[in-house]
């Protein structure tokens, strides 16, 4: 956003300032206006705001026809336990959950043909189908992001599986990979 002001008198030695108001972090540029004695001042503003801190990688999203046939692989050959199956009604999937150290694979099987994951599924078939990061603040992180020109399937957090809430990012602004952004409920101000 740029504005145009008027002030008397005002000169810094670089000819810029530097002030936060009202949260917002203003730099202005000074041009003298010599009729008038006036200087011009264009300022660009941005919220001034806590950068996004993205702790780590919550969980990698698979796109599976199937978690029964699936789970054979990921219990009786990685050795990995489900922890967790959970219908997710809103979004059309069952989800199924395995942790890695500290980060989840979560298994994702569509549960109407019109869901995304099954449209998914019918172009690209099986496969990683997204990656999960957690932010200490997903409004904040969505809003950050979009400010940099990414484009957002959520503009504001929904609710996902285990009690998260999520936003995610389209993937023609994130170089091909659906990312999403969570964390749990009580981190959304």
């Amino acid at each position: 956003m740029s504005c145009l002001f008027q002030i008397k008198n005002f000169l810094t030695l670089n000819g810029e300032f530097k002030i936060v108001l009202k949260n917002i972090k203003i730099k202005a540029h000074f041009l003298m206006k010599k009729e008038l004695n006036l200087f011009r001042i264009c300022i660009f503003a941005t919220k001034f705001q806590k950068k996004m801190k993205i702790s780590h990688i919550e969980h990698i999203g698979i796109a599976v026809n199937s978690i029964e046939a699936c789970l054979p692989y990921y219990e009786g050959v990685l050795g990995l336990k489900c922890y967790a199956v959970e219908e997710v009604r809103d979004q059309k999937v069952k989800t199924a959950f395995f942790m890695v150290g500290q980060t989840k694979i979560e298994l994702l099987e569509p549960t109407d043909p019109e869901s995304t994951v099954a449209k998914f599924i019918e172009k690209k078939g099986e496969g990683i189908h997204h990656i999960a990061f957690a932010v200490d603040d997903i409004a904040a992180a969505l809003s950050e992001t979009e400010a940099k020109g990414v484009t957002l399937i959520d503009k504001a957090p929904r609710k996902g599986a285990e009690g998260l809430h999520i936003g995610f990012l389209h993937p023609k602004s994130t170089c091909s990979v659906l990312t999403e952004f969570c964390g749990h409920a009580a981190e959304i101000k």
